[in-house]
């Protein structure tokens, strides 16, 4: 399948080159929803790997990648049932998106993030998947999860330590401030920073240079550079439900429900 539209995402095969985007209004939160249909993209992935050489990952949303984890449907969720059957729910949320990343992760295509406006929590978690991160000079990352008494849990801080210094890591993760385009240059977490609105474009150039290499060669080099911190991962998700139970979540979870600011995913 060459083309697909779901309910949060769509995704098209063109030139050698797969792009997926993002479009659940209003700010690409991954719920149930997108993973379902991020689901089905790697289900189709290794087919579509046979006609390809690059993958771009963007959001057609104006508020940017993506705002993180549905937190309204994780609180509602939680709320029926009692602690022990959430954190049973929530660990196989959590094993269901670190497959699909996973699989994002260690995809031989060339992987490529443009990311605009907010690309917070597991949106950021989302983005670290991919080989290189295109930032409109707009964009802002961040990890705001300490705020809920939770640690990331889609697997950002392996991918973050692998990638970049360990005392950026601890500084987004430990204040939970959002730093902006040209600091994620500066550290190495983005690749390229572009004039507001054109990080797609820009991607779209880079996919186009890297469909004139081989791609065994290229996917070769990915797997020597890139591996995936694997066992990080699996403790990452313990670490996640056993915070999960703590008073101080639901707590967090309920004044960010309950936040009726248009943007409560703010720092």
């Amino acid at each position: 399948m060459d083309e697909y539209k779901g309910k949060s995402l769509s995704w098209r095969v063109a030139g050698g080159v797969i792009e997926l985007a993002l479009d659940c209004p209003p700010a690409n939160e991954i719920g149930l929803h997108m993973l379902d249909d991020l689901e089905c993209f790697t289900s189709t992935l290794t087919a579509l790997e046979s006609k390809a050489s690059a993958l771009i990952l963007y959001s057609k949303q104006k508020a940017g990648f993506s705002a993180g984890a549905d937190l309204r449907e994780l609180y509602t969720e939680a709320q029926k049932m009692e602690m022990s059957f959430a954190v049973h729910g929530v660990r196989e949320f959590l094993e269901r998106i670190h497959t699909v990343l996973n699989r994002l992760d260690s995809s031989p295509l060339t992987t490529i993030a443009a990311v605009h406006g907010v690309c917070f929590g597991g949106g950021f978690e989302l983005a670290l998947t991919c080989d290189l991160i295109i930032a409109d000079k707009m964009a802002r990352f961040c990890f705001p999860e300490l705020r809920l008494g939770l640690i990331p849990g889609f697997g950002g801080i392996p991918r973050l330590k692998r990638d970049i210094g360990n005392a950026v890591v601890r500084d987004l993760l430990l204040t939970g401030r959002s730093i902006n385009a040209t600091k994620a240059l500066s550290v190495g977490l983005a690749s390229q920073v572009t004039a507001e609105g054109e990080a797609l474009r820009v991607a779209r150039a880079t996919a186009a240079q890297v469909t004139k290499f081989d791609r065994t060669t290229a996917a070769a080099a990915k797997r020597f550079i890139k591996p995936i911190p694997s066992s990080e991962l699996r403790n990452e998700i313990d670490i996640f439900c056993e915070l999960f139970t703590k008073p101080a979540v639901m707590e967090g979870l309920r004044k960010f429900v309950e936040n009726t600011g248009a943007h409560p995913y703010l720092p």
